[in-house]
């Protein structure tokens, strides 16, 4: 029998979908990440097919598509949850700031540890490399941190968004620096941000006041069709692709904000709200199910033997213990002494599997192990696993005390008011007695 059946396909598909369900419940229950779970997953699917067929097909090709869709949905999904509000215009100011200075101190310092340890390693390519490792994982913190207090949840949203966007900014910046005939320079660079930001307002304003007008049912896709056109016609283009999604989600959860005063007579607020709902659901659904394959695949292509390897392990030791090492430096800073979990939720994952598939022939170096980009996404989704539950176990040890402080009160409440109840009626007695006793006199 054919392993590798459309029918055994179908089967394999809809069983990695149904236990990706079940991963998220435990996930939930637990705050074991289940981009943990799923890659997990892929490496015994792996060891599964090695058992039936010689050669594992290579699915590599599959992981740049399903990461460049995954991004999108996932930036979209945050987008579609991000309210814009002046009162949160610093916790959005401070994470972008904590996002921006984590990402190039990170890459800085990993830059140096790759010059230093892998052979034949350039600076311009040990940046590239460094690059990918210090971009936070939106596709594994945004679903990881529902159980957090609103402030930090909101806080780890906004900076894995500003993370992935600026990440992919920079990497593709410096790989323009590869060719001098594309290099734009930083005023060029600025330009391009600048330009992109436009296109994004031009696109999302034109997008909701035509597909507010459609009447067909079956229109949500259309739209998510045409954000990834506009997505990859910008990437042709050489502009920030992301930050269209991003502006396109802003814009829909608040709407109201971007068109106020007497231009919301453009608005159908009823119509937009019910494309917000479907979209949202949409969106969450498929960022759901892209995401699923994305780490299932990865955890396909995972060469284990590599994670054997003395200098991968120094490496990627050194960069994980910068990596933390800074963000405590910018939490000091930027957040005070309330930085738990934050410290240590900063995992590696979807953006930095893909940026690494997509490094120039030219930057490649062949000294340079996959097994460092194993190393530190799995480890660093480790040690985010471990502050969730200790952070879980806190509130609920906190919950308990709380709770145990309120029975107390409550008990000593009704101590109190037994004691009152009963002096009362003691009272009352004496007073009957004497009138009793005033009146036979």
């Amino acid at each position: 029998m054919e392993i590798l059946s459309s029918y055994n396909l179908i089967i394999g598909a809809s069983l990695i979908v149904v236990l990706s369900f079940f991963f998220n419940g435990i996930s939930k229950k637990t705050n074991i990440p289940a981009v943990l779970m799923l890659i997990v997953l892929g490496i015994l699917i792996k060891i599964g097919l090695e058992f039936f067929i010689p050669e594992v097909p290579d699915f590599k090709g599959s992981l740049e598509i399903l990461g460049t869709v995954g991004l999108i949905m996932i930036v979209l999904e945050a987008a579609l949850e991000l309210e814009l509000k002046k009162e949160k215009l610093w916790p959005i100011l401070k994470s972008m700031a904590i996002a921006l200075i984590g990402l190039i101190g990170s890459a800085y310092i990993a830059a140096l540890i790759l010059y230093q340890f892998i052979p034949n390693m350039t600076m311009q390519s040990a940046w590239l490399y460094a690059t990918p490792l210090s971009i936070l994982s939106s596709a594994i913190i945004i679903p990881s941190v529902g159980g957090l207090s609103e402030e930090k949840k909101e806080f780890h949203i906004y900076e894995s968004t500003f993370s992935d966007i600026m990440g992919i900014m920079m990497f593709y910046f410096l790989t323009g620096k590869l060719n001098p005939a594309e290099d734009m320079g930083a005023s060029g660079f600025a330009l391009n941000l600048v330009l992109t930001l436009v296109i994004a307002l031009v696109a999302s304003y034109a997008i909701i006041l035509i597909f507010q007008k459609i009447k067909s049912q079956a229109k949500l896709f259309l739209l998510i069709a045409v954000l990834l056109l506009l997505y990859a016609i910008g990437k042709k283009m050489h502009l920030s692709s992301l930050i269209i999604i991003l502006v396109f989600g802003l814009l829909v959860k608040n709407v109201n904000l971007f068109f106020p005063g007497k231009t919301k007579i453009f608005l159908e607020a009823e119509r937009m709200q019910q494309i917000y709902h479907e979209l949202h659901i949409v969106t969450l659904e498929t960022a759901f199910v892209v995401r699923t394959f994305f780490f299932v695949i990865f955890g396909i292509t995972i060469v284990l033997s590599s994670l054997l390897s003395i200098n991968v392990a120094i490496v990627s030791l050194l960069i994980i213990a910068s990596i933390y090492a800074i963000r405590f430096l910018i939490l000091v800073v930027f957040v005070g002494k309330d930085m738990l979990p934050q410290l240590f939720i900063a995992p590696r994952g979807l953006i930095t599997v893909l940026l690494f598939y997509a490094i120039p022939m030219e930057a490649q170096i062949e000294g340079f192990e996959s097994g460092i980009l194993l190393f530190v996404i799995i480890a660093t989704s480790l040690v985010m696993t471990w502050a969730m539950i200790s952070d879980k176990r806190k509130m609920g040890t906190m919950l308990d005390e709380i709770d145990e402080e309120i029975l107390e009160r409550n008990l000593a409440e009704d101590a109190l008011r037994k004691t009152e109840t009963e002096v009362s009626i003691e009272q009352n007695i004496n007073k009957d007695s004497q009138t009793n006793t005033e009146d036979t006199i």
